[in-house]
């Protein structure tokens, strides 16, 4: 598949390469989206291999193929094979690059409102064991994230860490990620960008973005296999030495019985475990690569217009989103009709969904009254009739 503009999306071919999209209207690609039959294949290959010849010898042959990885990756993110770890969650990204900042007791991490539940269940833990400061930036009336606020914090506090989630799950805010960027830059702060929610759906430039560290996972809108995804670690971080406290056989060389030598890449934050799953997570973002991220994310837009349009002409139905920069996640409550009616609905016309309650997002739940909603996530390679029946649907359930 050849990379292509948005106005050639050929979504014939994306979504013949997606059999599950067939006879569903699959609106769940912020939980874990369909994966290409590529992906599916390259794994399938690959397994076959392992069950003939074993994991370590199936290693050593499909050392191209593994190192596919890091080279598609750094295409997409647009650095270096060097800067790329592989991963077998955002999560394990995220606590592989904490712990390899030396914090001390006192020491500051400013977050925000909106960060992922594991990332905050972190830094609540350190809190609490280690004597870490949390703090957390100010939003602004329109539910951006308050820059002024962010200075001020960082000139007060003088923070070794700024941490916020691109793209929380429970809402279609995406947070100014650059802007972000430059405070740290300027102020000399390591900054650590969840990009979960954003990779595969948004272009992202590391060089723009100047994150110190970015960690993302293969299973949203990438496209990947459950259990994998990737740390992104900028060169400022290699130079300064910084490396994970627990380090597996595949981050340094025991040197001596006293002594061991890191990997000079991004490598030293790896896990020993290399698998189908690290194939699988290749071909995914190599099949993003091919498709072409920008038009990837103008489809999106185009689908999510379309979504949101609709459903604001809904009586009884509210949308939960905030923020002026929304991405392919949508989410909405009503007192209209029970949730396990919703569900039931939306289940029996084969709409796939998630269903979120207040402690994925505690903060953001409690300020917008809910107790629950029903999040919604297209991906390019769902269709405008797709998003129109879904609308239908709705609007049929609430009466």
């Amino acid at each position: 598949m050849q990379s292509q503009t948005t106005s050639h999306l050929n979504i014939t071919q994306l979504r013949a390469d997606t059999p599950g999209c067939q006879d569903s209207l699959f609106m769940n690609s912020a939980g874990a989206s369909l994966m290409p039959q590529p992906v599916v294949q390259a794994m399938q290959d690959y397994l076959q291999l392992e069950t003939q010849l074993g994991g370590y010898e199936v290693e050593r042959m499909q050392q191209a193929q593994i190192a596919k990885l890091y080279e598609e990756t750094a295409r997409l993110l647009n650095t270096k094979p060097g800067n790329i770890a592989y991963a077998y969650s955002a999560t394990d990204a995220m606590i592989q690059a904490l712990s390899a900042i030396p914090f001390r007791a006192g020491d500051t991490i400013l977050t925000t409102n909106n960060d992922y539940v594991s990332n905050q269940l972190a830094f609540l833990s350190m809190q609490l064991r280690f004597g870490i400061r949390l703090l957390r930036v100010n939003d602004l009336p329109n539910g951006d994230l308050d820059l002024t606020h962010l200075d001020e914090l960082i000139r007060t506090y003088r923070p070794v860490l700024v941490a916020i989630t691109h793209m929380p799950t429970n809402s279609g805010l995406v947070l100014p990620a650059e802007e972000v960027g430059k405070l740290c830059h300027e102020y000399g702060v390591w900054y650590l960008l969840d990009a979960a929610q954003s990779v595969g759906q948004l272009t992202l430039d590391v060089n723009r973005i100047q994150a110190d560290f970015l960690v993302a996972t293969g299973r949203k809108f990438l496209r990947g296999p459950r259990n994998t995804g990737f740390l992104y670690v900028s060169d400022r971080v290699l130079e300064a030495g910084l490396s994970p406290l627990f380090i597996d056989r595949r981050a340094a060389t025991w040197t001596s019985p006293e002594t061991y030598t890191l990997q000079t890449s991004a490598r030293r934050f790896e896990p020993q475990e290399i698998s189908l799953l690290t194939v699988g997570l290749a071909e995914a973002v190599h099949y993003a690569n091919q498709v072409g991220i920008d038009a990837i994310s103008q489809q999106n837009q185009n689908l999510m217009h379309q979504l949101r349009t609709g459903l604001q002409q809904l009586d009884g139905l509210t949308l939960l989103d905030w923020g002026s920069q929304q991405g392919n996640i949508l989410t909405f409550h009503t007192i209209r009709q029970s949730l396990p009616t919703l569900e039931a609905t939306l289940r029996r016309e084969r709409v796939f969904f998630t269903t979120q309650y207040s402690a994925s997002a505690l903060i953001d739940f409690q300020r917008k009254g809910v107790d629950w909603l029903i999040r919604l996530s297209p991906h390019y390679f769902n269709t405008m009739d797709e998003i129109d029946a879904v609308v239908d649907i709705l609007a049929q359930a609430l009466g």
